[in-house]
């Protein structure tokens, strides 16, 4: 059983973890470096709890306390109970959930891993925005694409955003890192998996033309909010492919394009 623990120094070295969540330079920095990252609200905890991750200890106003009680009793971690202002004082802003827990981070598998027993995978380049993350992940859940994998500047899925967007299914969906890029994309290839680019560009096919559903391996290629795909990366891939627009409107948010590229890649397969 956790112990509950009343805390009211908001510099209380217990709760270093949950210091300056709002300055996304440090916590981008910090928390893979130190292992952890930052689950907020009783259904994201739950569902990284269920997903296998470690707990390090929770955060709790007095009001959760016992809707985390089932949670408190099961764990060893130590649960701190504070008041919302000491809260907002340690994070930096209102917990308005009033629940967080700090996680431990999983080894991440290999891209190569992934690939060996997976179909329809997401590539990711250059995607900072944790929000756009975040809905990515939600959709790959939700319309059942197998594995995520980031060129090595994306941003971080499991920071304190991302996992709030997703809705926890950033623990659902593996994801690796490529070690370099494009020229990570080879393996992707090598491993059987069509490369398809999804961009506006004119010259693209349709999604509905190319039918990627009935591919044995496909590769959906995502770029940045606003920049796309880079041109090494559309250069690598093997068929360009784009989402038909009407009303004069030239592209979609990523997160949305994604969403909508997803089902056209796992039409018809059967969903867990």
């Amino acid at each position: 059983m956790a112990d509950l623990i009343t805390v009211e120094d908001p510099d209380d070295p217990r709760l270093r973890d949950y210091t300056g969540l709002t300055d996304v330079e440090l916590r981008r920095k910090r928390e893979p470096a130190e292992g952890l990252f930052i689950a907020e609200g009783e259904k994201v905890i739950r569902r990284a709890k269920d997903a296998g991750y470690e707990m390090r200890s929770m955060l709790l106003s007095a009001k959760w306390v016992d809707v985390m009680r089932d949670v408190i009793d099961e764990l060893p971690a130590p649960v701190y109970a504070v008041s919302p202002e000491l809260a907002e004082k340690v994070t930096g802003y209102h917990v308005h959930r009033g629940a967080l827990a700090s996680m431990q981070r999983k080894p991440l598998p290999t891209a190569a891993e992934l690939l060996r027993t997976t179909r329809r995978v997401v590539v990711m380049e250059s995607v900072n925005d944790h929000t756009n993350i975040g809905a990515i992940f939600r959709s790959a859940a939700a319309l059942g694409m197998d594995a995520v994998l980031l060129s090595p500047d994306c941003a971080d899925p499991l920071y304190r955003r991302s996992v709030k967007v997703s809705m926890g299914a950033v623990f659902s969906v593996p994801y690796a890192r490529l070690d370099t890029w494009p020229k990570g994309l080879d393996s992707v290839r090598e491993a059987g998996f069509t490369l398809l680019a999804l961009t506006p560009d004119e010259k693209a096919r349709s999604l509905d033309e190319a039918a990627p559903h009935r591919m044995d391996r496909v590769a959906l290629m995502l770029g940045a909010e606003g920049d796309g795909l880079s041109t090494q990366a559309l250069v690598a891939a093997d068929e360009w492919v784009r989402i038909p627009m009407s009303h004069g409107v030239d592209s979609l948010n990523v997160g949305a394009a994604a969403a909508v590229a997803f089902y056209a890649v796992t039409a018809g397969r059967p969903q867990a």
